[in-house]
């Protein structure tokens, strides 16, 4: 047995009941991971990073000094995760401080507790390095794993801080195109609630005022088919699932949307699609417009839709 293949499975046998850590100020991952794992040797911690076995935020980060921020989440894995080259990434914008990708459908935005690595986080991170093994990227917002469009990061923790201490003021439009089940009797409206999480982590609405967080969606009805209609939405207010959970409010549930009721999927995905994100630049004050093009497999239900 070759020196590397001991020293993996030595290194395995140690951390197999590692997690994850959350980080709560600046430093250099070695150094976290000195403070960290108390008890084990600086070759010990080295050894693991050099076989990909360590992850922020589910991206795999072999280099020592790498910068970690407030909020990250550092992860160690029991097996080596390995390197994936990023070809044809959906990359709408990118500049020196920002990426903007039209993420697809099924794809989660950053980590979660079911899934670490495959992510639009770990997929930008690896585009990212290929450049410059030190650079890395900050989530600015998310989208739900389903649903598909426009998502924004940044390539700075200033930028990233700037907007999301302001987001809500700075962001002028989110809109999305949903498809949902049956006719609406309004063909236009707007919804509000106050939607809280319940013990099964769903999204509920309360006409309360106070009884959870204010959200407001607006909506058109562009197209009707026989079974189904096609909405356009914006929100004034980025809660989780607002969209699905308002439309299941009126009666009509987006299709595909399992979670919140049983509507058909004739699409086989979420019908709902983030198609514009425009904002001011915190900084600069420069308007920022971003859209990404209706699905295609939006078309098999409304073809005639431009």
């Amino acid at each position: 047995m070759n020196k590397n293949k001991q020293r993996f499975q030595h290194v395995s046998k140690d951390y197999k009941n590692i997690k994850q850590y959350p980080v709560n100020k600046e430093c250099e991952l070695l150094e976290f991971l000195l403070l960290t794992l108390k008890g084990q040797s600086r070759n010990s911690i080295k050894s693991i990073l050099t076989h990909r076995m360590v992850t922020v935020d589910g991206a795999p980060i072999t280099q020592y000094n790498f910068k970690l921020a407030k909020g990250d989440v550092v992860i160690i894995s029991k097996t080596p995760i390995h390197k994936k080259t990023r070809s044809n990434l959906p990359i709408i914008f990118e500049n020196d401080e920002l990426i903007v990708i039209n993420k697809p459908s099924g794809l989660l935005s950053i980590a979660s507790d079911k899934e670490k690595g495959s992510t639009a986080y770990r997929m930008l991170t690896d585009y990212v390095q290929q450049k410059d093994k030190h650079n890395r990227i900050f989530v600015v917002h998310r989208l739900d794993e389903d649903t598909s469009g426009v998502l924004m990061v940044s390539k700075n923790q200033k930028l990233q801080e700037g907007l999301q201490d302001n987001w809500n003021n700075l962001v002028k439009t989110r809109g999305y195109y949903a498809i949902v089940e049956g006719h609406l009797k309004e063909k236009h409206g707007t919804i509000k609630s106050y939607l809280k999480k319940n013990a099964q982590n769903m999204m509920y609405s309360s006409k309360k005022p106070g009884d959870g967080q204010l959200a407001i969606t607006h909506y058109d009805v562009l197209m009707e088919s026989d079974d189904y209609s096609l909405l356009d939405v914006h929100i004034d207010s980025g809660r989780k699932n607002q969209i699905r959970v308002h439309l299941g409010d009126l009666g009509h549930n987006v299709i595909g949307d399992d979670k919140y009721g049983n509507p058909s999927n004739p699409i086989k995905r979420l019908g709902l699609h983030a198609y514009e994100l425009t904002l001011v630049h915190p900084f600069t004050g420069k308007t920022l417009k971003f859209t990404a093009p209706i699905p295609k497999e939006f078309k098999i239900l409304f073809p005639n839709f431009n």
